[in-house]
């Protein structure tokens, strides 16, 4: 999701009150209210795709997922990730958490910069976090920055599987982008269909 600038420099209460009587969604950062606009087709099929995933495998599990209505909070500042699991639910602070292990973050053109650069450098700094995930959408690419390997990016394409450490799923990328209609997955779709009328 794009964001642009609606407003500066409120407090945090502010931000929290104003978030709950919104019809658009916002984040904070520095103080600064960004305004949260729609996602395309795309974008909901591969937070969908990664949110169940994410569900059905930790139904029994104390780590609850969450969708892209619960925000990140880091120091003051506050984002709304794709997809996040928290292991250590806080319910006296309903609208967001301080204890993600993953967030999870499907770009664009226009979210580029503040996924990889501005997020990625909050989001590593947040203490339970093992695994940051940045997922393209116009192409097929999953990056994933993990603790263990000093926030160092893996890349992971059609044909991979991708291991979440801080969760103990192993994903095929095929099923993160399950019915996306970019060049990427078209071509694979068909090559696959062909193959299995040979």
């Amino acid at each position: 999701m794009s964001t642009v600038t609606k407003q500066q420099n409120i407090t945090v209460e502010e931000y929290l009150n104003g978030e709950l009587i919104s019809d658009t969604k916002h984040e904070l950062v520095n103080g600064q209210v960004y305004a949260m606009t729609g996602a395309s087709k795309n974008h909901e099929r591969i937070s969908l795709n990664i949110l169940s995933e994410f569900k059905y495998h930790l139904k029994n599990s104390p780590c609850e997922p969450f969708g892209s209505d619960i925000k990140i909070k880091v120091r003051d500042n506050f984002y709304y990730p794709d997809a996040l699991v928290d292991c250590s639910v806080d319910e006296t602070t309903p609208y967001y958490t301080k204890t993600p292990v993953i967030a999870v973050e499907v770009i664009s053109k226009s979210t580029r910069k503040i996924d990889e650069q501005i997020k990625r450098m909050e989001y590593i700094n947040i203490p339970t976090l093992v695994e940051y995930v940045i997922i393209e959408q116009d192409y097929v690419d999953v990056a994933v920055f993990r603790k263990s390997d000093q926030w160092r990016p893996t890349h992971y394409f059609l044909g991979d599987e991708i291991h979440f450490e801080s969760i103990g799923l192993t994903l095929a990328v095929e099923e993160i982008y399950s019915r996306v209609n970019n060049e990427d997955m078209n071509e694979y779709t068909a090559k696959k269909q062909a193959k299995q009328q040979n």
